[in-house]
């Protein structure tokens, strides 16, 4: 059996797994963890050596940005504060801790210790959306969770870089070396995101070709990534400010129709990108440890220490943190909260990003000889992924239920349920005074039994919202109304907006509305 077919069974595999987790409500990037560690023991499977820019080139650039999509510029204004205080202050306490810890209980060297320590960080933006898309969290917790996993990034890249160039040419860390190089990594990354954000918002303005939109869309990611890497910069930090700029601006660069493309084709590359590379963590471990070396086989030992000190340093971070916040904006109320900081401090699970740094430390020094201790790296690395994803991946759920802050599902649809009314009220209105309006002329006598008609929906509509009960119109619309109604859709998506930019609905609330108006405006597309 060859490598590539092991590749493709996986690719079943990976896809079967994560299809039943879907179903049986589990967290599929758990489930497939285990599935690849359990097809890695097996004796007969090859060794599967992943090159070190498969992941982070092919891989993680569209993650990354439908991940960055998820998330909107609103979101992140009103998370920058205690987000600023994860993204620099606690990725650097993680990396000195796991780094003085792993110099302490493994033969690691203080510049490769590190290494490991710059590694594991950050959280893992992949992970993180993937396992909280089963989680029902207040919309600014889900924000802060992944506004962190996000953005954390760009400071463990320098400080990965910084450790490698000192393991590999044993130079000395300095102070403001360390400073430019973030600025031009994170600086730097951040203006060619919104530079390829820009040129794409001002393509997609020109074009209404599905197939073009889509292309445009795939090659976003890969866009930002290249050039940002090609430039010196963070090629993360392009991915992830691109994805935010067009996630926040999509609804307005194309019609419904290609909107509702775009978005399954991104589905599907997500669901297939993530199972697969999700099992890949789970395979990579039994090939890693068959490269240990004589003194480093205490690995399963020293995995477990590593992972704990992750979750450690994060609880005694976002703790102290969180009270402090807590303690500024309390006004009457002297009970502390240990909800929020409970569940972000759970959600801190390492993935994709740390496999993908760790694949690219180099084999050799500036002499030409091999640098010491990099495959019991890259296993403390995939063994910790595979333990937080694994672990934190099953008890997450448990945590946000035993917290009582996870919104229930009432919750949820009686705020869908209220902009339903808002909006169809507001199209009401609209169409009351559009039978005065000379436009109605063009559409011949067809017009009034059409206004009677998309009357009689948006008052069902109406209705169906205050009950809690949705169904599609059952109704077959002459030309008439499909104009009248297109119209009016508009007018919804509009409304929609005003109370999602005035702080009204959350942002889940907008995309699952908006994604039902896309529906239906593309089916009224589909019949003329």
């Amino acid at each position: 059996m060859t490598g590539l077919t092991v590749i493709l069974l996986l690719v079943v595999l990976a896809t079967a797994v994560a299809t039943g987790a879907r179903r049986w409500r589990l967290p599929a990037p758990s489930l497939l963890v285990i599935a690849g560690l359990v097809v890695g023991l097996i004796p007969w499977v090859p060794e599967v050596r992943l090159p070190p820019h498969v992941i982070s080139v092919l891989v993680l650039p569209p993650l990354l940005y439908a991940s960055a999509g998820e998330i909107s510029v609103r979101d992140l204004r009103s998370v920058w504060r205690p987000v600023t205080g994860l993204v620099f202050g606690l990725v650097l306490a993680s990396a000195i801790a796991v780094a003085y810890v792993a110099r302490a209980i493994t033969p690691l060297t203080t510049a490769t210790a590190f290494i490991l320590g710059a590694v594991l960080a950050s959280t893992d933006p992949v992970a993180v959306t993937a396992l909280g898309r089963r989680l029902s969290l207040p919309a600014r917790v889900q924000a802060m969770v992944q506004a962190e996993s996000l953005f954390n990034d760009a400071t463990s890249l320098v400080l990965y870089k910084v450790a490698v160039a000192t393991a590999v040419s044993g130079s000395a860390i300095t102070v403001s070396g360390t400073v430019e190089q973030f600025l031009i990594l994170a600086g730097g990354g951040a203006l060619i995101g919104a530079a390829v954000a820009a040129v794409v918002t001002l393509i997609r303005r020109r074009t209404e070709e599905p197939v073009l939109e889509t292309v445009i869309a795939l090659v976003t990611p890969y866009a930002s990534y290249v050039i940002a890497e090609d430039s010196h910069a963070s090629g993360v930090t392009a991915v992830i400010v691109s994805g935010v700029v067009l996630g926040s601006t999509g609804h307005k660069l194309s019609n419904a129709p290609i909107r509702l493309q775009i978005h399954a084709v991104y589905d599907t590359v997500t669901f297939l990108l993530e199972s697969v590379v999700f099992a890949l963590i789970g395979l990579e471990l039994p090939s890693t440890v068959r490269h240990l070396a004589h003194d480093e086989h205490g690995w399963p030992l020293w995995v477990p220490v590593i992972a704990f000190t992750v979750l450690a340093i994060r609880l005694l971070w976002i703790f102290p943190l969180s009270t402090l916040i807590q303690y500024r904006h309390k006004e009457g109320d002297s009970r502390l909260s240990w909800r929020v900081p409970a569940v972000l401090s759970w959600a801190g699970t390492r993935g994709v990003m740390p496999l993908a740094a760790a694949l690219s430390i180099p084999l050799v020094t500036h002499t030409g000889a091999p640098l010491p201790h990099r495959a019991l790296i890259l296993t403390l690395t995939t063994g910790t992924i595979a333990l937080t994803v694994v672990f934190q991946g099953f008890t997450l759920a448990p945590v946000v239920r035993r917290s009582g802050i996870a919104l229930e599902p009432e919750h949820t649809a009686r705020e869908e349920a209220r902009t339903r009314r808002h909006i169809a009220h507001t199209a009401l209105e609209e169409l009351r005074q559009l039978g005065d309006l000379d436009e109605l002329a063009e559409l011949g006598t067809a017009a009034e039994a059409a206004l009677k008609q998309a009357r009689r929906d948006l008052e069902a509509r109406i209705h169906q919202a205050e009950d809690a009960h949705y169904s599609d119109p059952d109704a077959r619309p002459a030309d008439a109304y499909r104009e009248i109604r297109r119209t009016l859709i508009g007018i919804e998506a509009a409304e929609l907006q005003r109370l999602y930019e005035a702080n009204t609905i959350s942002n889940a609330t907008r995309r699952r509305i908006q994604r039902e108006l896309d529906l239906e405006e593309a089916s009224l597309r589909a019949r003329d």
